[in-house]
């Protein structure tokens, strides 16, 4: 399929991811389709989950940091009775013995799981230890000395409950931190009830203020780029950042700006922004977001820079 030629494309575009993609398959997609250089994706997505992938084009990808922390949402769908050597369906599964739990027994354990708690990461993940991933010696027969990690789980809700004599299998609502491993989640469910269990599917509902209900299907964005119709899909490259205080700068104080100077803006900067390291969305006369920068006093320290510095 050609590149349909377009306008200069910065901003963020919330894929509705399907299951079987890569994250970096839909980063390469948007970048052939777009002919946009610098694509990134806002948190990887496993190939059999589906959901929230926000994908940041050309300046957009420079705010990516800003949104490396925000909460996570997922709709998990978990099944007892096994243990698997991936935490989740594609790994090698072992059935256990004992009895299938009840659903008032899952319900009283989710509440160990509410809050601060440690979790030890997948064997098989992305984690670093002595300089190779996990999986890399997972896959070697090795067991990877994992250290905890602290995480939270704002909210863990029982959605659905399919009974099954030998392996029930739940609907789970989890909205937890950034670095939560939902695969581990259900593997120490599984531990706590004496069962075993593992991840059967997950979906991604909110990756910080982008939600599902907001995101588009994988060939509406195939389409939307193809057809140079980017701007059906498109947001702003500052959606999602409105915890930034807005400031509006003159021609000529935006001018400073570009060039990187620090500046003591004429207007003065507000009472949102008097705090010391506060960081403001610095627009221009339409709106635009042509900055990103952090108040120190009453002067203004260009973070990141959107516009080109005038000739």
């Amino acid at each position: 399929m050609a590149v349909v030629p377009q306008a200069r494309l910065d901003g963020v575009i919330v894929v509705d991811k399907p299951v079987g993609p890569t994250s970096h398959d839909v980063v390469a997609l948007v970048r052939r389709l777009s002919g946009v250089k610098r694509v990134g994706h806002g948190g990887t997505l496993d190939p059999f989950a589906s959901g929230v992938l926000p994908i940041f084009l050309g300046h957009a990808t420079r705010v990516v940091e800003y949104h490396l922390g925000d909460e996570k949402g997922y709709r998990a769908t978990v099944a007892f009775g096994a243990r698997s050597t991936t935490d989740d369906l594609d790994g090698e599964l072992t059935p256990t013995e004992g009895p299938a739990p009840s659903r008032e027994a899952l319900v009283e354990a989710l509440g160990a799981f509410r809050g601060p708690i440690e979790q030890i990461p997948p064997a098989h993940s992305a984690v670093h230890v002595g300089g190779r991933r996990a999986y890399e010696l997972a896959r070697e027969g090795q067991a990877p000395d994992l250290a905890p990690r602290a995480v939270v789980i704002e909210r863990l809700e029982l959605l659905e409950w399919h009974e099954d004599a030998d392996r029930p299998t739940v609907v789970l609502e989890v909205r937890c931190t950034a670095g939560t491993y939902v695969r581990a989640l259900a593997r120490d469910l599984g531990e706590r009830m004496a069962t075993g269990a593992y991840l059967v599917a997950l979906q991604r509902t909110a990756s910080g203020p982008f939600i599902l209900a907001d995101a588009h299907p994988l060939e509406a964005v195939r389409e939307a780029l193809a057809t140079g119709r980017a701007e059906r899909v498109l947001l702003p490259p500052d959606v999602g950042l409105d915890r930034f205080p807005v400031l509006q700068l003159p021609a000529d104080e935006l001018a400073a700006v570009a060039r990187g100077q620090v500046i003591r803006p004429r207007g003065g900067l507000g009472e949102t922004a008097a705090g010391s390291g506060t960081l403001l969305r610095v627009v221009d006369g339409e709106g635009r977001l042509a900055a990103i920068a952090r108040c120190e006093g009453r002067r203004l320290h260009p973070e990141k820079v959107f516009l080109s510095p005038a000739p």
